[in-house]
């Protein structure tokens, strides 16, 4: 008999629902003023008094002004350094931030020009690319994810906010957060993977390292947190940076916008708008989604940046005419500050003149901007403490960044024990491109990367085994078809009692505008393994890489892989930790790994089809030359010991929509065993899905996740609590509806996406 639904429209995840009038069109232009909403929700803030008298000062290039922000060097981009520029724009009053310039002595000259030379002396905003570190490199944050631990990227944050701060700079532009389905895509490093609720939980924990509890934006060690890049970044066609987004509000809601939601909850004090379009309309001109969802819905009264020239390529794309046009159409829709490009500065005056933008508008944005800056404590406190400034990594800092690391690999495979290795073992060749590479700090590494290199694998593997022979060979170069330096990592393979094969792509592969079609190893690394195998002796893989690989049909042959992703500067250290046994691998994948590269997009969270996959059946959903499913599924990981994870239990086996509405929840309990002989840690996921809906729900969706550590033979049980937003959806509605349908939800828990462990909950 099949279920019966009847709908039930609620507001969830702390949002509201939006007026027909608000949510008729997507990304249309209208040169209006914020609504008396907008207005008023800072009328009673601590610092609205100052703002208000501040702008009644401000000439119309002045406030300009503070919408523009400069590039020092300009390395994080296209085209020249704004150096002069930017200098004689802070003697006039006419900039509001700088970004990549760092260190104490060189931030407070710059800051002087602003405050003791304009007329107003409003202090300049100084930002930074501060993504998994300062000084300090800790893994890349795809990486951190692969820990299932947010307080890893919560230390993270910690560390790096500190170090930046004490060297002038206020805000990072930092957590990134776009959900992606391509491995393809280079700025996957940057991000939390293909799952939204990993994503924000993530991005909430990175904006509490950055930002604290958020009052106090102004004390030591903090730094302005930046959501980006809303939104749909991660959507990109063909995985090619920058590309086409196309998608439906109902995937908007449910797929791109979790994470940013869950980083304005933890109270990030800006948002980045994004270089791709969202359904044809570019997003640094997309009203609908930074107005009506992000500002007006959201409530959010922090202020939305461009990223690097993003108003100028509105007349790329084709939805400017020209400079004033993009300039007049960023604002319009939401867009508070323009990064390099200079649009607004330029027009700005000629577009107030032709009521093609209002003095309201300008005047939010620049109340928003004035804001932060109060926030930070800049007013009172424009210069950093030269003194002060932290100018290397701490014991301590790179304590947490070596255990963060080693947090942070996940065992991909281990055939009959062949890791941990022993430390007394007595010879080990070390070979591949990366064996002693310092190259292993991956993309938007900071200025530590320059400063600090790596610690090598070779150096890690050294000191965990001090007394054993250990020789290196790099065989093959990272990226190169040479392979005549095959045969002398083959021999060194063979003198050894085991060889450890460091393999992947450099840090330049993955990142900003770092797509590959192939994502196979590069150059001849897989003949590298080839030759390896072909000794006979043992050996093991470890992986440094910034996205998911095909790891094609060396895999077979390989005993034991070990993904290290781009560890950061205490890689070498970190992977030995965890090749030698002092570390217990306990991370999970955070992403899908494909089989080939023709697989792709491939997600465990996908859809179902009305001709799912049966392999007895040649007219359903598969490939004729592929098994079903990716090489390695989400949530995958190993460890040296083993677990099992029991039936989940129900507080209750039925809930009414009206106590969910209410704010009741649904416990669900698992017990989590280490029945293996070391000290480990498991993490529990629960997965949910809903078989009959409204519309059509994806296969398995994480709803919850803990990282248990136990001893041998110790037991422990585990919690989970299931709300009105993780049991209902977002439908196809522009102004954003939530449902919560009646029916059965299914319940699994496992230790990866592919948990049969189940129960059902039934929404009465």
């Amino acid at each position: 008999m099949g279920l019966v639904r009847r709908r039930t429209v609620i507001t969830a995840l702390g949002g509201t629902v939006a007026t027909a009038a608000t949510a008729a069109t997507t990304g249309t232009a209208r040169a209006e003023e914020p609504g008396p909403v907008a207005v008023a929700r800072h009328e009673t803030g601590p610092y609205e008094a100052k703002v208000k008298a501040l702008l009644g000062r401000m000439t119309v290039e002045e406030k300009l002004g503070q919408l523009q922000q400069m590039s020092w060097t300009g390395d994080s981009g296209p085209g020249g350094a704004q150096t002069e520029q930017a200098e004689q724009a802070a003697r006039t009053g006419r900039l509001g931030s700088v970004f990549n310039i760092y260190g104490a002595k060189h931030t407070n000259d710059l800051q002087r020009l602003a405050v003791e030379e304009s007329r107003l002396g409003i202090p300049l905003l100084f930002g930074l690319d501060v993504i998994h570190g300062f000084w300090t490199t800790f893994p890349v944050p795809l990486a951190q994810a692969s820990s299932f631990d947010p307080a890893v990227t919560r230390t993270d944050a910690d560390v790096a906010a500190a170090e930046a701060r004490s060297n002038g700079v206020r805000w990072t532009f930092s957590p990134m957060m776009d959900v992606t389905h391509e491995p393809r895509w280079g700025r996957i490093a940057e991000g939390s993977g293909e799952d939204p609720y990993l994503a924000a939980a993530f991005a909430a924990a990175k904006t509490r390292g950055y930002q604290g509890d958020g009052t106090r934006l102004d004390a030591d060690g903090r730094l302005a947190a930046c959501a980006k890049h809303f939104v749909a970044y991660g959507g990109a066609e063909g995985g090619r940076d920058y590309n086409t987004v196309d998608t439906s509000e109902a995937r908007l809601r449910n797929h791109y916008l979790p994470p940013f939601k869950a980083a304005l909850d933890a109270g990030v004090a800006t948002v980045m708008a994004s270089f791709n379009t969202v359904s044809g309309v570019p997003a640094h001109g997309n009203r609908h989604t930074l107005t009506d969802v992000l500002k007006d819905e959201w409530g959010f009264d922090g202020f939305v940046v461009s990223d690097y020239t993003g108003i100028q390529e509105l007349i790329v794309h084709g939805f400017a005419a020209d400079g004033a046009d993009a300039g007049r159409l960023a604002l319009n829709a939401g867009v508070d500050m323009e990064m390099v490009s200079t649009n607004l500065a330029d027009h700005g005056r000629q577009l107030l003149k032709s009521g093609r933008i209002t003095a309201g508008r300008l005047d939010d944005a620049v109340a928003r901007i004035l804001r932060l800056k109060f926030r930070l404590g800049l007013f009172d406190h424009p210069y950093a403490d030269e003194d002060a400034a932290v100018l290397e990594p701490t014991k301590q800092a790179r304590a947490a960044a070596r255990a963060t690391a080693a947090r942070s690999m996940v065992l991909l495979k281990n055939d009959k024990g062949a890791l941990p290795l022993h430390p007394g073992i007595g010879s080990i060749a070390v070979v591949g491109p990366f064996a002693d590479s310092t190259d292993l700090q991956g993309t938007w590494a900071g200025p530590g990367a320059a400063t600090f290199p790596a610690v090598t694998l070779l150096a890690g593997i050294k000191a965990a085994a001090p007394r054993a022979k250990v020789t290196a060979v790099t065989g093959v170069n990272a990226d190169g078809t040479d392979t005549s330096g095959i045969k002398d990592a083959a021999a060194a393979a063979q003198a050894a009692d085991v060889t450890v094969v460091v393999v992947g792509e450099p840090a330049a592969m993955s990142g900003e505008a770092g797509s590959r079609s192939d994502i196979t190893l590069p150059g001849a690394q897989e003949d590298l393994i080839t030759a390896i195998t072909a000794t006979g002796k043992p050996f093991v893989v470890v992986l440094v890489n910034g996205r998911p690989l095909t790891v094609g049909g060396w895999l077979d042959s390989a005993p034991a892989v070990l993904e290290a992703w781009h560890p950061g500067m205490e890689a070498g250290n970190a992977v030995a930790d965890v090749l030698f046994g002092t570390v217990n691998p306990g991370g999970k994948l955070p992403v899908s790994f494909p089989r080939t590269v023709g697989q792709v997009p491939i997600y465990y969270n996908h859809e179902n089809t009305g001709r799912p996959y049966d392999a007895a059946n040649k007219y359903t959903s598969k490939y004729l030359d592929l098994p079903d499913g990716p090489r390695f599924p989400f949530g995958h990981g190993l460890s040296y010991t083993t677990f099992t994870i029991g039936d989940p239990a129900l507080s209750t086996p039925r809930i009414s929509s009206r106590a969910l509405r209410k704010g009741d929840t649904v416990e669900v309990t698992v017990t989590v065993r280490n029945t293996g002989e070391r000290a480990g840690d498991e993490v529990v996921q629960l997965y949910l899905h809903d078989p009959v809906a409204s519309i059509v729900q994806p296969v398995r969706r994480l709803r919850g996740f803990r990282r248990v550590s136990l001893a041998p033979g110790r037991s422990t049980t585990v919690r989970f609590r299931l709300a009105a937003e993780d049991l209902g959806f977002w439908t196809h509605d522009t102004g954003g509806h939530f449902e919560l349908e009646a029916g059965d939800i299914d319940i699994y828990v496992g230790d990866s996406s592919l948990a049969t462990r189940r129960t059902t909950l039934t929404i009465d």
